[in-house]
């Protein structure tokens, strides 16, 4: 792939604002000698202005993220594409979440730009468990995790039962809840079907992985390892 493309692929501007970057000896190797649109460089040795450039396709992150936030890049107000560096919106292919976090849901989400890789999280072969903190508006009766566990609970306007999924009691209006799939609006849902009603919800893991310190707005970028612990065994 040209270097022009390349860079523009990566969000630093059209490709005419590209080209104009090389015109003005902008684009450098790691050793600063001037670099053309022509050349074939490694990704790792290109730097504009002096920095590395931002990492090559096929990057996956996990961000934690705060209430008031959508996962858009088109709706009004706060979107996460705000927490990450401006560029990584314009990333060509599209730096996507893995799935939604409603809007006032906090907590771990993933993101990738590896069609294959989003693919492999989101299917239901992989099973990856999903788990979740709630703060609830009553306290819990007792018989929740028996009815949640049962792979017979049906959600309204449903004719499929839910998988089994586990509760974790953690004080009388506060649990953890652990799901092996996905349904819209699913943790609400499940506790309004036992007559309660989540207050505050946020996504602690998903897999083998956890946000380990991750402060609220903070993002960081997975490797081989994070992976590796996302999927747990199955690799």
């Amino acid at each position: 792939m040209k270097l022009v493309k390349h860079i523009a692929n990566l969000g630093y501007g059209s490709r005419k604002q590209v080209q104009q970057m090389f015109r003005q000896g902008l684009v450098t190797d790691a050793d600063g000698e001037v670099l053309y649109a022509d050349d074939v460089v490694d990704h790792d040795a290109i730097r504009i202005e002096g920095e590395a450039l931002d990492p090559a396709p096929g990057i996956c992150l996990v961000l934690h993220k705060p209430a008031a936030y959508t996962c858009s890049t088109k709706d009004s107000g706060r979107l996460i594409y705000d927490l990450l560096p401006h560029r990584f919106r314009d990333r060509s292919p599209a730096l996507s979440p893995v799935g939604r976090l409603d809007r006032d849901t906090t907590g771990m989400l993933l993101m990738t730009d590896d069609g294959a890789l989003l693919h492999r999280i989101v299917s239901p072969k992989s099973r990856l468990d999903k788990r979740y903190v709630v703060e609830l508006a009553e306290d819990l009766r007792g018989d929740e995790g028996a009815a949640f566990a049962s792979g017979t609970l049906m959600l309204e306007s449903e004719d499929k039962p839910l998988l089994p999924a586990e509760l974790i009691v953690l004080g009388p209006r506060r649990a953890e809840l652990v799901l092996h799939e996905g349904r819209y609006h699913q943790v609400k849902r499940m506790f309004a079907a036992v007559g309660n009603h989540v207050l505050t919800l946020h996504r602690s893991g998903v897999g083998g992985l956890r946000l380990d310190g991750l402060q609220e707005g903070q993002w960081r970028l997975l490797d081989a390892a994070d992976l590796q612990q996302l999927f747990g065994s199955q690799d």
